[in-house]
């Protein structure tokens, strides 16, 4: 009696969890489809065709942004932008024909200039977070895992630490993002006031959404890791 009660504590746990995905998506209005549709801008992708190559714009705004020691790659076969704090380099996804590429890159160039030790901390602790994930969710499945709910609780303050600094550090970047990629359209002299206007209205409304959807991910994703964890211990 007292095994069925533990195991009912952990379904409770997993649908209370599955509830709060639920109403957080219809808060944050997620919508993948008006993403995709703000992204899709064909009018601003020939403005922003004239522009330097993604390299070149990302050494530009790198050097307005003092720090120069970036290494920077262009990978067309990455699915995004992504600057990695281990080897301090950018690696530039294949953005080149999208409006959006000059905020992206700059996006990636302000992680690079962002406080290091919580760079390297997100870092060292993500890998952290998902080795203890796999450890406790094979213990699980083996029946070898003592204590479940400590272990589990353990497991939450994990995710939810990783939420918050993951978080800060993306919001960060893409509230300044908006504005590092104005200046820097704006320094070019290559496109007129108004078309530069246009661009930049399109990010905020890109970020608008953009934002919200980021921050719904992250704590989808510690959540849905939660939840497997915590079905697990209920099964076995």
């Amino acid at each position: 009696m007292a095994n069925y009660t533990k195991n009912m504590e952990f379904l409770s746990l997993a649908i209370f969890m599955i509830l709060i995905l639920i109403i957080l998506a219809i808060v944050y209005q997620i919508n993948i489809k008006k993403v995709k549709e703000f992204a899709e801008r064909k009018e601003l992708d020939e403005i922003t065709k004239k522009y330097p190559s993604n390299i070149e714009i990302c050494k530009s705004i790198l050097k307005k942004l003092g720090n120069e020691n970036v290494k920077i790659e262009e990978d067309k076969e990455a699915s995004n932008c992504l600057y990695i704090a281990i080897t301090n380099k950018i690696i530039i996804a294949d953005v080149k024909n999208s409006y959006t590429r000059i905020q992206t890159i700059a996006h990636e160039a302000l992680h690079s200039i962002q406080n290091r030790r919580v760079l390297l901390f997100n870092f060292i602790f993500s890998n952290i977070y998902l080795i203890y994930f796999a450890i406790v969710s094979i213990m699980a499945i083996f029946k070898i895992l003592p204590h479940k709910m400590l272990f589990l609780s353990i497991f939450m303050v994990l995710g939810y630490t990783y939420y918050f600094i993951r978080s800060y550090l993306e919001q960060d970047a893409m509230t300044k993002a908006r504005f590092v990629a104005e200046k820097y359209l704006e320094e070019q002299n290559l496109s007129s006031k108004e078309e530069i206007e246009k661009i930049v209205n399109e990010y905020d409304k890109l970020n608008d959404v953009g934002i919200r959807h980021v921050n719904y991910s992250l704590m989808m994703g510690t959540l849905v890791k939660t939840i497997i964890v915590t079905l697990i211990c209920f099964i076995r």
